[in-house]
C-alpha cells in the first residue's frame, strides 16, 4: 500500500508540468507577479516556499497576513512505521514580521513482526514557537533575506507523560536567503544550528541544518514543482534527504502540497511521504 501511495505521488510530480496550458505565458506571469509585488505596499518579492521545512511566514510578509497548515506524513523504517501530524498557525502582526505556533505529533506502528515494546511511544513532539524577520527585500534583484528563531519545548511521550511534562528544549536560530530568477525559477537556502538540551542531563547537543530548495512555478499560477534537499550535520556526519514536491491550488485560498522523501544514506529510515494542506484567509 505504501509503495502504491509513493508511486502515485511520484507520478503526479512527473505529470503536473503537463497539466497547464503554456499559452500567454509571459503575460500571465507578469500579471501575477504584479499583483503580489507592486499592487500592494510595502515592497515584497514573490518566492516559492519549500513544503517540508517551510518558512514561518512569506518573506516580506505584510501586516494582517495569516495562514493555517495541516500536515500528514508517513515514514517507512526497518522496525516500525512513523506517522506524523501537525497543525500550525502563522501570522504577521506587523510588516515583515512573521510569527508561528505549531503542534507536531508522531505516532508509531510496528512492522515485520516487531514487538510493540520495541517501538517508540506515541507523543506530542513539542510546542513550537517561532518568529521570522525579513530584513532585506530587493525587488530589482528579486531577492529577500530573513533572520528567524524557533524554540521547541519538547514534551514527554504518552507512555511517560507528566514525568516530566517538559523534558527538553531546542534552540534554533536560522537564516533564509531567497532569489527568483526571471518569472518562474526560484531558489532558497534555509540554514542554522540546532541546540538540543535534555533537562535530565543538562548538556547541549548541537547539529547544523542546511536546507536548499529549487522550484519552477507554473505559468500564471501559484502551483509549482521542485525539490528540497534537507541536510543535517551531526557529529561530523552528513545526513541528506531529497524531497521532490509539488504544490497545487484547489481554490483561491486553499492549496495542497505533496512531498516524497528519499534518504541518500542507508539506515533505519527509508522512503517517506508528506502532504500539507494550506489555507490562507483573505488578506484585507
Amino acid at each position: 500500500m505504501k509503495t502504491i501511495y509513493l508511486s502515485i505521488i511520484i507520478s503526479l510530480f512527473i505529470s503536473i508540468n503537463y497539466s497547464f496550458s503554456q499559452t500567454e505565458n509571459s503575460e500571465k506571469d507578469s500579471l501575477y507577479i504584479l499583483q503580489v509585488e507592486e499592487l500592494q505596499k510595502p515592497e515584497k518579492v514573490l518566492h516559492a516556499e519549500p513544503l517540508y521545512i517551510d518558512l514561518i511566514r512569506d518573506l516580506g510578509a505584510r501586516k494582517g497576513e495569516k495562514e493555517w497548515n495541516v500536515g500528514l506524513g508517513l515514514t517507512d523504517n526497518l522496525m516500525f512505521d512513523s506517522y506524523e501530524a501537525l497543525i500550525e498557525y502563522e501570522w504577521a502582526p506587523i510588516d515583515r514580521l512573521g510569527l508561528e505556533v505549531e503542534l507536531p505529533f508522531t505516532f508509531y506502528a510496528p512492522t515485520n513482526g516487531s514487538e510493540r515494546e520495541s517501538v517508540p511511544s506515541n507523543h506530542l513532539k513539542s510546542l513550537k514557537l517561532a518568529a521570522q524577520w525579513t530584513f532585506l527585500v530587493s525587488a530589482p534583484h528579486a531577492t529577500s533575506m530573513a533572520l528567524g528563531y524557533i524554540n521547541e519545548f519538547e514534551i514527554s511521550d504518552f507512555r511517560n507523560f507528566g514525568n516530566p511534562i517538559i523534558r527538553g528544549n531546542v534552540y534554533n536560530p536560522f537564516l533564509v536567503v531567497a532569489k527568483r530568477w526571471g518569472s518562474n525559477y526560484h531558489t532558497l537556502i534555509y540554514t542554522g544550528p540546532m541546540f538540543h538540551q535534555d533537562f535530565s542531563f543538562g548538556k547541549l547537543h548541537t547539529t547544523y541544518d542546511i536546507n536548499t530548495s529549487f522550484h519552477y512555478m507554473i505559468t500564471g499560477t501559484r502551483n509549482f514543482i521542485g525539490v528540497e534537499f534537507n541536510q543535517t550535520i551531526d557529529n561530523k556526519e552528513l545526513k541528506t534527504i531529497i524531497r521532490p514536491q509539488m504544490r497545487v491550488g484547489i481554490s483561491e485560498n486553499l492549496m495542497v502540497g505533496i512531498v516524497a522523501g528519499i534518504p541518500v544514506q542507508k539506515g533505519n529510515e527509508r522512503l517517506s511521504s508528506f502532504v500539507r494542506l494550506i489555507y490562507e484567509p483573505r488578506h484585507k
